[in-house]
């Protein structure tokens, strides 16, 4: 039986603006508390809250599915959501508005809808499977350069990346650090051509990865596998892939 994505994607974009409400709410806030996970990450009290919105919205919806998210537990479902309530954390809790909640439909392990809301940029990213990819109802394309020495690329941090990513910097037109979810939506806009980091969980890439993929471009491994948890993570217009790909993986 098919799936109405269109009813999906609507969904979606609730629960989206009651994450933003959550989120936005606290930004900033001079009494936010933080904390530090066991793998030494911090999380702070808007990413539980907005996470237990979004599961609570799930919940009452009546719609029977599950949800994997990345501060509480699984609830299982052959329907998914999988939901990162903040992705960029680190950059929240310092007062830099590059973060976004990313919602992502999982339909028995397809990634069929994806919504990526960054309200304190005043931007949001959606994707359906099939129907294309939208920043702010605008549908995206991502750049038809197909030579490194004119493309410009980024990274997370370069601190944990192989030395392929000095010298695909070096070669590159220019190399910036846009972080987390920004640089693969740049991906998807065609700003930029190449978006690189790893160690990502499968709620930072799912909704990213259909975004970029809907927009044309393509998600991978440095050794172009299916992306994986803790796996590396290549995002790019697709014409520089295979290029990028030979740099980082050293081969």
């Amino acid at each position: 039986m098919s799936r109405d994505l269109e009813t999906d994607l609507r969904f979606a974009h609730e629960l989206a603006d009651a994450a933003d409400a959550v989120t936005l709410g606290r930004f900033r806030a001079l009494d936010l508390q933080v904390e530090t996970k066991p793998d030494l990450t911090p999380v702070s009290e808007a990413d539980q809250a907005a996470e237990e919105t979004v599961r609570r919205l799930v919940r009452d919806s009546g719609r029977l599915e599950g949800v994997l998210g990345e501060e509480f537990d699984d609830v299982a479902g052959d329907v998914r959501w999988i939901v990162d309530p903040i992705d960029g954390t680190k950059s929240y809790v310092r007062g830099v508005p590059v973060w976004a909640t990313l919602l992502a439909l999982e339909v028995e392990g397809s990634i069929d809808v994806a919504v990526v809301s960054a309200p304190a940029l005043e931007r949001r990213w959606w994707a359906t499977r099939g129907g294309g990819a939208f920043g702010d109802g605008t549908r995206l394309a991502v750049s038809r350069i197909a030579n490194l020495e004119n493309a410009t690329v980024s990274c997370t941090s370069a601190r944990s990346l192989p030395a392929g990513w000095t010298q695909l910097a070096g070669r590159a037109w220019a190399a910036r650090g846009w972080a987390d979810f920004w640089q693969h939506c740049l991906v998807a806009e065609g700003a930029i051509e190449l978006a690189v980091e790893n160690g990502l969980k499968i709620w930072d890439y799912s909704a990213i990865s259909l975004v970029v993929e809907e927009a044309g471009g393509r998600m991978s491994t440095f050794d172009g596998e299916p992306l994986r948890p803790d796996g590396t993570v290549l995002a790019s217009n697709g014409l520089l892939h295979a290029e990028a790909m030979a740099l980082l993986s050293g081969r």
